[in-house]
């Protein structure tokens, strides 16, 4: 169905109708095959996360596999509660985190039109961020921390958002948008200072401390449903934006050509990318990196389209943080915070996508 414009009606027809005209052209074949390749990727992906979900079961001080199949039934009764009361939430909780934050940051990638953009630009980590420290310091407990670390965060994206729209009137919304982000950022960077500066240095200035580092190592099963269900919702509604995400990349003036409305999907998709940054961060601290390094390197395995690139780094994240986890908890006699490892593993890598992807443009 065309506009009067004659433009296509949907961006989803015009990439069909694009493709179409390909193929009669010769190239169709080769869009088929690209498109075979990137799903089964997917599918090699999932293979791999069931693969490493399993191995990180088994991985750990206690032998937990040997200790079920033995002989002894009171060992066998420990391996049991070691299984479904420890090991099994936390590796729960690092394959939703890793693919909520790659998730959101995928789809921030694609919004704002930027490969440098991470989860945290509109300010969500940063505010979670705050509000934790702000419950260690109220001595809410851990429920209630995580609770205020949400609260916050969902409130430092709502004013980055609310600040940008009423200050965009008649300039670049999206880069206004980044901008009213940055400060709101700082902002909230500040008053997790404030918090930081009057709390208890014998107690509360370490748990803060130790908190903004991320780690899983106080995971429990109700932490685990506190992730899956913004992980269902905000991740349905990324997936069933991401063909979307590919219209927005071209610009809002094209995007609205193409017959989708700019303003009203962008804050769905800034909505979904915030509940799934919010509840992440809300339960392990502020892990860096994955929401930046995943879609790159996801890109790098399938190409920029969304309807491939989001899957792909969904599964990507919650692969990477698995492993990540399993190197922290058990690399040293104490565990190390997973945001020391992301960073040492991101950093490099991210030079090496560039690099790579600088070399393939030349």
């Amino acid at each position: 169905m065309m506009r009067k414009g004659g433009a296509p009606h949907s961006a989803e027809a015009s990439g069909n109708g694009r493709e179409a005209l390909l193929a009669r052209g010769g190239n169709g074949r080769g869009i088929a095959e690209a498109r075979r390749r990137a799903w089964a990727v997917v599918a090699l992906l999932g293979v791999l996360l069931a693969v490493a979900f399993v191995a990180s079961l088994g991985l750990g001080r206690f032998e937990l596999f040997e200790a079920l199949w033995g002989p002894d039934p009171e060992k066998a009764e420990s391996a049991l509660y070691v299984l479904f009361g420890m090991r099994l939430p936390r590796v729960m909780a690092a394959a939703c985190v890793g693919a909520m934050l790659a998730l959101a940051g995928c789809a921030y990638q694609g919004l704002f039109r930027n490969p440098m953009v991470s989860p945290d630009i509109l300010g969500a980590s940063a505010g979670a961020g705050f509000g934790a420290a702000l419950g260690i310091l109220l001595s809410l407990g851990g429920i209630g921390v995580q609770v205020c670390a949400f609260i916050t965060g969902v409130i430092a994206v709502a004013a980055s958002y609310s600040i940008s729209q009423r200050l965009a009137r008649g300039m670049n919304t999206v880069l206004m948008l980044v901008l009213c982000g940055m400060v709101v950022q700082n902002l909230f960077t500040a008053f997790t200072s404030a918090v930081k500066f009057v709390a208890d240095p014998n107690s509360q200035l370490p748990e803060i401390t130790f908190w903004l580092m991320g780690g899983l190592a106080n995971v429990t099963k109700e932490n685990v449903w506190w992730l899956l269900v913004p992980l269902v919702v905000g991740g349905a509604v990324l997936f069933s934006l991401r063909w979307k995400l590919n219209v927005m990349s071209l610009g809002d003036e094209e995007a609205l050509a193409l017959g989708v409305n700019t303003k009203k999907t962008r804050l769905w998709i800034v909505g979904a990318a915030t509940l799934v940054t919010s509840s992440a961060v809300s339960v392990a601290g502020m892990v860096g990196w994955v929401g930046l390094i995943i879609p790159h390197l996801a890109r790098f395995l399938v190409g920029p389209d969304n309807r491939v690139l989001v899957p792909v780094s969904f599964l990507l994240g919650a692969v990477f943080l698995l492993l990540v986890d399993d190197v922290c908890r058990s690399i040293y006699t104490t565990e190390i915070p997973i945001s020391i490892f992301t960073a040492i593993i991101g950093a490099p890598l991210f030079v090496y996508l560039i690099y790579k992807s600088k070399a393939g443009a030349s």
